[in-house]
């Protein structure tokens, strides 16, 4: 339940500006982003990642969004223009895709708060009072109207959205250090010996890449960063740090209004975070709800005919178990067991699929075993072909994790 006034978050609303970061490559995801970004990774059955903070900005009543993308942007603009291109114009709405046009510099962006300046004259000409800048590769849910206004409440010159994480996994990333009013007096990027949060001994708050500026405040801050020829022009890195002594930079506490619990969030960064948040999808009742019909997932998906199960006889049945089956889908006298199938995913006779995730259009040919894999889209896998059985094996041919989870791309397949 909100402690705002939803007069008074609208208001708020209609006058800010969402900057989605959407440029990185995602390098810990290997191959997987060879052909992509790491924001248009596929997530879910029917999703792309990008499709949460978009899906965010729209359910908070934010509708003026501009998309900054730089590496392998193609397959992200491609699924931006056909999913997110039904915005009110005459209304003021829009949905922009900013990649690195070189206005101000010759230079691509060289950091995230380098991204943000490269597009000031944008930003000028739009007026918004405040400017949401949110990172475009996490996977959750979130409410930005009622950090706006926690925002306006704390008087802040900006507010950073934080998570709490344990001690060891803060490690790896940016870590505020808050007083009792949630202000911040220290920030230190992937520190070695994490601080913990007040009241707290085993947790700390870990910054998820969303700031809220007010906007003149946001281009001082940025002119005076791009003037900086020693800075990383990075907000984690150079921003933050510089403007906590002189000005008022809150946390806001990432929690569920209701029950004032963490909230689910993801930082798929990794292939093995990847696999295990869409393992947790097909649980029975995931944390992550895809259902709730008062915050849709929004994305662009094709019109596909419904998933089809075939053949009934001893040893070779078409079926799924404990399964997210997508649309398209022909599970033809295969069996699916507690495994994720995107769109166009076919699985011919006597075949096993388990623990596994299959990206659109894999094909699965007969008398296959796959287990703890990730199939890249297009895969197309020949009769016969074993894949989880044996580690040695595996590696031999394709990528697999600390965890023994194997990624299979068509490149590895020679295809």
């Amino acid at each position: 339940m909100s402690t705002y006034h939803p007069r008074f978050v609208s208001l708020l609303t209609r006058d800010t500006l969402a900057l989605v970061l959407a440029g990185g490559r995602g390098s810990r995801l290997y191959e997987l982003t060879d052909r992509r970004a790491k924001p248009a990774v596929f997530f879910g059955g029917k999703f792309r990642i990008i499709d949460f903070p978009l899906s965010n900005c729209v359910n908070s009543g934010i509708r003026k969004i501009g998309v900054i993308t730089q590496y392998k942007a193609h397959s992200l603009i491609r699924h931006l223009v056909q999913g997110w291109s039904h915005f009110r114009t005459d209304l003021g709405e829009f949905m922009e895709v900013l990649p690195a046009s070189q206005r101000i510099a010759a230079n691509w962006y060289e950091g995230t708060a380098d991204a943000i300046y490269q597009n000031l004259d944008i930003v000028e000409a739009l007026h918004p009072k405040y400017v949401l800048v949110l990172s475009g590769d996490h996977v959750y849910k979130m409410d930005y109207g009622e950090m706006l206004a926690y925002h306006v409440e704390k008087g802040a010159d900006m507010t950073v959205s934080c998570v709490g994480v344990s001690l060891e996994e803060a490690k790896g990333f940016g870590v505020m250090t808050v007083d009792d009013n949630h202000r911040v007096r220290a920030f230190d990027e992937k520190p070695a010996n994490p601080q913990a949060m007040p009241g707290s001994d085993d947790t700390a708050l870990a910054s998820m890449g969303n700031y809220i500026f007010n906007t003149d405040f946001l281009f001082e801050q940025l002119r005076k960063d791009a003037a900086n020829s020693a800075s990383s022009h990075d907000f984690g890195k150079d921003i933050i740090p510089d403007i906590i002594a002189g000005h008022k930079v809150f946390a806001y506490p990432f929690r569920d209004p209701v029950t004032g619990n963490q909230p689910y969030w993801r930082d798929v960064g990794t292939l093995d975070a990847f696999w295990e948040a869409n393992m947790e999808l097909v649980a029975v009742n995931p944390e992550l709800d895809l259902y709730d019909e008062s915050w849709p997932i929004l994305t662009y998906h094709r019109q596909l005919p419904s998933a089809k199960f075939v053949h009934q006889e001893p040893g070779r049945e078409g079926k799924a178990l404990g399964s997210v089956v997508s649309a398209g889908c022909v599970i033809s006298g295969a069996s699916v067991v507690n495994s994720l199938l995107f769109s166009n995913v076919k699985a011919h006779s006597w075949s096993t699929v388990r623990d596994s995730v299959l990206l659109p259009e894999v094909d699965i040919g007969r008398h296959c075993r796959i287990n703890r894999a990730i199939i890249d889209r297009g895969c197309r896998l020949p009769e016969g072909t074993v894949i989880g059985e044996d580690p040695q094996a595996d590696a031999e041919r394709f990528r697999v994790t600390k965890k023994g989870v194997v990624l299979v791309t068509q490149e590895m397949l020679g295809q």
